[in-house]
């Protein structure tokens, strides 16, 4: 699995955490960061849409993101059409965001959390299969409203 992990100057710490949860992980994982590596302010857009054309392009299977609340990342991420980026700050909504949204990329604040809880939503969200069923059909509508809306912009 290829994750591509993004993050602002609000989440610069937060993800070098991350990254030694990831490294540690039973499965093989390969990581690409693209993230800032300054405290420095930077325009968390930026961040968001290069992550997010990563992983709606195919050249990642999932990605995080890290901002200082994870609020504007994941608003930006979704911008890009194929992207469902879930906000999370619970173990109980990483499992479900993965089994019935089946998300693709993974927001978080990290001034809203703290680094243990962070790595075991992000183990969580690794591990968890998207369950398919009747929430198939719901991605799939969403996917279609997508398609709709970007259509009426051409």
């Amino acid at each position: 699995m290829k994750i591509v992990i993004g993050n602002d100057h609000g989440g610069i710490f937060l993800k070098e955490e991350l990254l030694l949860v990831l490294a540690e992980l039973d499965q093989e994982v390969e990581i690409e960061d693209i993230g800032c590596h300054t405290c420095e302010s930077v325009d968390y857009p930026d961040y968001a849409v290069t992550v997010a054309r990563k992983v709606a392009g195919g050249e990642a299977d999932r990605g995080i993101l890290i901002c200082g609340t994870g609020i504007g990342m994941s608003i930006a991420a979704n911008k890009v059409p194929g992207i469902r980026c879930a906000l999370v700050h619970d173990v109980f909504s990483a499992k479900a965001t993965r089994e019935h949204n089946d998300s693709n990329i993974l927001a978080m604040g990290e001034r809203v959390i703290g680094p243990g809880l962070a790595g075991e939503i992000v183990r969580v969200w690794l591990e968890t299969e998207f369950t398919g069923g009747r929430h198939k059909q719901r991605i799939d509508k969403i996917a279609e409203f997508e398609h709709s809306a970007s259509a009426l912009q051409e």
